[in-house]
């Protein structure tokens, strides 16, 4: 990380570096990294969906979208950010500054996606994929925050031809206001259910429940049309 920054010119490294607040502070002609956060956000999610697809041949576009979606998220970006020193390196202005901004995740993340886009500018996509391969791509997994729905899809998929289907079956409370209970079925067998006030909330919970039952870690059927046993919460 600081090996790609120092490559930089001048002007470009503390352009990277240099929070909106400081900016602000400052005045003209000095210039935050919002546009190049902007740009390296776009080169990270381009080589990481690059090297998925290369990666795993056998995932749908979806499967794929919810992996690079954990590999660029906000907290994962920050923990690179933080784990290369970029913290230390920032420009905040007076308030940020006392306000814990060197640690905060949004900071972090924006810049190293600005010193990406700088990278990107300044020496071109080779050395900007090279930049992510070294940081993002190398997290290992207890790192990155995976989803529960992108775990129980990939040890569903293990068994070829195995259906995977999240339904709502109930819905409670005012409009404004509702809470939805989610079933999740594994070859047609309601192994799990969740709730939450969105129908995204709910699966991922029917998904997280579905992890913490030990249903798929004591193995798959065989058969992937039926199942022993009553359904869940019978």
């Amino acid at each position: 990380m600081i090996k790609a920054l120092d490559s930089l010119g001048a002007d470009l490294k503390t352009r990277a570096l240099t929070h909106v607040s400081y900016a602000n502070e400052k005045g003209p002609p000095v210039a935050s990294n919002e546009r190049l956060e902007f740009l390296g956000d776009a080169v990270i999610s381009l080589a990481v969906a690059y090297h998925l697809f290369n990666a795993h041949p056998d995932l749908s576009e979806g499967d794929l979208t919810r992996m690079r979606a954990n590999l660029v998220s906000g907290s994962s970006l920050a923990w690179v950010a933080r784990a290369g020193g970029l913290g230390d390196l920032l420009l905040l202005g007076r308030g940020e500054e006392m306000t814990g901004g060197r640690e905060r995740q949004r900071n972090l993340a924006s810049a190293f996606e600005a010193v990406v886009g700088a990278v990107f500018l300044e020496k071109g996509w080779a050395e900007a994929k090279k930049l992510v391969e070294e940081t993002v791509l190398s997290l290992k997994m207890e790192t990155v925050p995976v989803d529960p729905k992108t775990l129980v899809q990939e040890l569903v998929q293990r068994t070829p031809g195995l259906t995977l289907e999240y339904k709502v079956v109930g819905v409670e409370g005012p409009d404004h206001l509702p809470t939805y209970t989610v079933a999740c079925f594994v070859g047609g067998k309601e192994v799990s259910r969740g709730q939450g006030s969105s129908k995204k909330d709910a699966e991922e919970n029917a998904a997280r429940s579905l992890l913490e039952n030990g249903f798929l870690s004591r193995g798959l059927p065989d058969d992937k049309h039926h199942f022993s046993g009553d359904k869940i919460g019978s």
